[in-house]
């Protein structure tokens, strides 16, 4: 009993710094469990959650009984498969190029590179606007004019719009990945890099069989984590960067957007709550099955 308080008492400045986010956690994440239970209702506000009408699986047919179903689904798997590929492979070879460098300013870069995942997507959808906006664009009236090219209306062409989203995703979100690993690689032993070097290994070899290979346990880790999250999509780069065209719907429309504008014109709240549960069982059971498969591969590098 003795050794237990000594240790409660050596650890309560840990457990001071950990209540915040402990406390946050519980009341972002586990306190509204409870309301779950409105994906199986129709909700009336005077009734309240628990006295609403019980309706069992209908509010999940408004996701699966539509022509839009496929879509949809087919948008937020493809472009998040996406977004791990590219995003992955950049932010790596971000993270090696700023490990590589000696200069004094290597704190700055690390910070420019930093910037972009801290900017509202609000802010960046401006951003790409003044880019794209068909009168008064950057790329209109600065590149295409004075090589005699048409304007292109950017926000009419849907052919256009995987490839702006995929280089929107990658430019804000590679900074953050880019931290994590290159954390990962200043953790990596110096003097292996320089064995390395004594024995004649050049620069890419030693990226390619010590870096790449050390680098294999958080390259795992954030890849699962992102898999659990693949059947949710970035509202606001979905949403507020295409500007919600019409005309860009089918290449635009996730299950995010798509509950959203259904919530606008229908008000349904178990519609919403329904999507948020199948989105999170999908990605629960994502996350054990991708696991379960690098667990059979190589146990070390499993999460659980």
């Amino acid at each position: 009993m003795k050794n237990k308080r000594k240790n409660f008492k050596r650890y309560i400045p840990l457990y001071i710094m950990a209540f915040p986010g402990m406390l946050y956690l519980f009341i972002n994440n586990y306190l509204p469990l409870p309301g779950l239970i409105l994906a199986f209702k129709k909700y009336n506000a005077k009734k309240g959650i628990y006295g609403s009408p019980f309706v069992g699986f209908k509010n999940f047919k408004y996701l699966f009984a539509t022509k839009d179903a496929f879509v949809i689904t087919r948008n937020t798997i493809l472009y998040n498969l996406v977004f791990i590929i590219v995003n992955t492979i950049m932010a790596i070879f971000v993270a090696i190029l700023l490990a590589e460098m000696t200069s004094r300013i290597k704190k700055a870069y690390q910070s420019f590179i930093l910037l972009p995942y801290m900017i509202s997507m609000v802010i960046v959808s401006y951003l790409v606007f003044g880019f794209l906006s068909t009168e008064n664009g950057f790329i209109n009236n600065s590149i295409l004019k004075p090589l005699g090219m048409d304007p292109v209306s950017w926000y009419m062409e849907k052919k256009y719009w995987p490839f702006i989203l995929v280089f929107v995703s990658a430019w804000k979100g590679v900074g953050y990945n880019c931290v994590i690993y290159l954390a990962s690689i200043l953790g990596i032993d110096r003097s292996i890099y320089e064995s390395a070097s004594i024995d004649g290994a050049s620069k890419w070899q030693q990226i390619f069989k010590i870096t790449i290979p050390l680098l294999k346990p958080t390259i795992v880790m954030l890849t699962l984590l992102a898999i659990g999250r693949i059947f949710y999509s970035d509202f606001g780069l979905f949403y507020q960067v295409p500007q919600n065209q019409g005309a860009l719907f089918s290449v635009t429309n996730t299950i995010d957007t798509y509950v959203y504008r259904g919530l606008l014109e229908l008000g349904d709240m178990s519609m919403s709550s329904a999507a948020g549960l199948y989105q999170s069982l999908v990605g629960f059971i994502l996350v054990l099955g991708s696991n379960l498969i690098v667990k059979k591969i190589d146990p070390d590098y499993a999460l659980f």
